[in-house]
């Protein structure tokens, strides 16, 4: 009984260790891309931050990376399908749009935008599309493609939006122009004068 014992031990040990690594494994090791996702990360998310004041009101533009939006919903495990997402979304850019009053009033009311404040509130989720649009550096004008608007139901001192436009290279610079048509202060403009580096996560 103890030499066959021994027979499976070996057998069991010889199974283990002769095992071939899965070439898939072998093709997992994703430390270059973590890498270059450290590196984007450290350059800060939200860097590229673009503020106006009119008055009493502040307009801040800000660009974020596609790859912060994927990593966010996707987590950090598997870069490969963050990567793959990247790339067949490139050609998108989210610019997160803040209105902020200096004294943290709310600025949704009848005082600012001259209207009711759900009719105030209807624009910001509907209306506020149609007012923004993006020049590239190849003077292509490029609509806003959607807009989501974060209620904080007057708990935060701002009002902010996500604005979506499709169709632009990811190495191109762009400009946004916002029309304001809800608190009557004009045309606006944010050059972002410098493209991240597009890195494969």
């Amino acid at each position: 009984m103890k030499d066959l014992n021994k027979i499976i031990f070996v057998f069991v040990f010889l199974a283990l260790f002769s095992c071939k690594k899965d070439p898939q494994s072998l093709n997992s090791d994703d430390s270059e891309i973590r890498d270059r996702y450290f590196n984007l990360e450290k350059i800060g998310w939200k860097s590229r931050v673009y503020t106006q004041k009119i008055e009493d009101i502040g307009f801040i533009a800000t660009e974020v990376p596609i790859q912060y939006y994927l990593l966010k919903d996707l987590g950090k495990e598997d870069l490969k399908t963050v990567d793959s997402l990247y790339e067949e979304n490139k050609r998108e850019r989210v610019l997160e749009f803040t209105f902020q009053q200096e004294e943290e009033k709310d600025l949704l009311s009848k005082d600012f935008t001259g209207m009711e404040y759900t009719d105030a509130v209807k624009y910001m989720s509907f209306g506020l599309q149609n007012d923004f649009y993006v020049v590239t550096s190849k003077n292509d004008t490029i609509p806003c493609s959607g807009v989501t608007y974060e209620r904080s139901y007057k708990i935060a001192p701002y009002q902010r939006v996500l604005l979506f436009f499709s169709g632009i290279d990811p190495n191109e610079k762009i400009q946004l122009i916002y029309n304001d048509f809800l608190f009557r202060k004009g045309i606006l403009k944010f050059q972002f004068k410098d493209t991240y580096t597009p890195i494969a996560l």
